[in-house]
This record gives C-alpha cells, structure tokens and sequence, in this order.
C-alpha cells in the first residue's frame, strides 16, 4: 500500500490525523518547527508547509535550527527552507562544548535532550510562536516508554500534545501516528537534504539499544507497534498496582 508512489500522501493523511485528534494545530498559531538537520525533523517541516497551504486552517511556520557548536555546515538546509517559503532561524549555543567537555557526560543523551530542548523553546518565544512541532514518530514513543521502564523504573512515554505551564508553549508532535520506516521512504522520495549527525555519541546511545530490541521484537510479533498505540489510547490506572498504604 505504501509504495513509492504514494508515500507522500500516506505520511500526510497519517499526519493529518494526529493533527486532528488532538487537535494539534488551530487558526491563529505560530508553530515553531525543530529542524534538526535530521530526515524526520525535514520530513515534518516538507509535510507541515503542504498542510498550510492546502487545509483549512490560517497559521504561521517558523522553522529552527538549535546549533550545537559543532562545525556543521547548513547552507543546504537554509536554502531549502527558503525554496519552501521559510527563512531558517538558528539559536547558536555551546551545548556540545557543555555535554562533552564541561560536564563530560557518560550518558549525554538526557542532559543534551534538556538544553537542547531548552533553547528550542527559548527561541520560539522571543519569535513569539505559541506552539513548537517536534518530529517524533511512533518507533520514538515506543523507544521512550522501554527506555523509562528499564533504566528509569518508570511507565511512560511523551504525549502527542503536551501544554508547558512556564513557557506557556505547547509542544505537538504531528508524526505521532508513523513508522520510521515511512519517514525513511519519505526522504529518500523528497531528497532531502539531510545533513550528518555531528554527535560524538551518535549510534552508541541506549536509545540505539532500544531500537535494535524493539527491532527484534517486531519481528516476532509484528502487531507490537499498532498494539502499543491501542493500549495507550485505552490506559486505565486501574489496571495497574497502587502505591503502598505506608
């Protein structure tokens, strides 16, 4: 079903949908889209910028790029944005510096997460964006919830659209509902101009860890994906233990 040929518009009509149900996206927004350099954060911004233009409702995009002061080279990445009709804003920062040299983390991958999520949102406010769109899929939730259960004793995993208190943001992540695998398909179809990861730690993360097992369960049982997102949507409290009476 998911051929070449019409990858584009499967992606978009799953987006659609997430859009939808959570009503992710209204008129009047200014939603700040992460672009990571990556093929799911371009991926996003490429189906983002055909909704705007085709469906119903009036907001604005603002993509942005959370340098880590790496040396990495996004002339490819401005000039697509600007093919697209967007001026790419980049928020210059030393968390690479901080992660690897100051701190010298062991497990970088949480604090870089904080302070890159951190600047995203401080950016999307001072250009006065009301709403930041990250391009996590369901390989990612699904990753996130083993994650929190084996190394953080914790049955959890990111919302689809979470409100921040402090910030007065909502975060949206409008590729909740898809494979990576069609992301994949997508960006090869599109030819996007997805730049290297210049993490020191890129593919030695246990997040890779819990990719390669989530990998082997699927193939043992292929409904795990599709399941995952049922038993999210039908939680009930009720079905787990309580907190001991003490």
């Amino acid at each position: 079903m998911k051929n070449k040929s019409n990858i584009f518009k499967w992606v978009l009509s799953e987006t659609v949908r997430a859009i939808a149900d959570y009503k992710m996206i209204e008129n009047g927004d200014h939603v700040a889209v992460g672009i990571s350099g990556g093929k799911d954060s371009l991926a996003l911004l490429h189906v983002l910028a055909h909704y705007q233009k085709y469906y119903p409702y009036n907001f604005k995009i603002q993509p942005i790029h959370v340098g880590m002061g790496f040396e990495t080279d996004i002339t490819s990445i401005k000039d697509w944005c600007k093919e697209l009709g967007f001026a790419l804003h980049v928020q210059s920062t030393d968390i690479g510096r901080i992660v690897f040299e100051e701190k010298k983390e062991k497990s970088p991958c949480s604090l870089c997460s904080n302070l890159r999520r951190g600047a995203l949102n401080t950016a999307a406010m001072k250009l006065k964006c009301n709403k930041v769109a990250l391009a996590h899929h369901l390989d990612d939730a699904i990753e996130t919830f083993f994650l929190s259960l084996i190394y953080s004793a914790q049955l959890k995993t990111f919302a689809p659209l979470t409100y921040l208190d402090r910030t007065k943001l909502t975060i949206i992540r409008p590729f909740i509902y898809l494979h990576e695998k069609d992301i994949i398909k997508l960006s090869k179809k599109l030819s996007l101009p997805v730049i290297t990861n210049p993490c020191p730690a890129n593919q030695k993360t246990k997040r890779e860890e819990m990719k390669n097992l989530i990998k082997e369960l699927s193939k043992k049982y292929p409904n795990l994906k599709e399941n995952f997102v049922t038993a999210l949507k039908n939680f009930n409290a009720k079905n787990l233990w309580p907190s001991p009476c003490r």
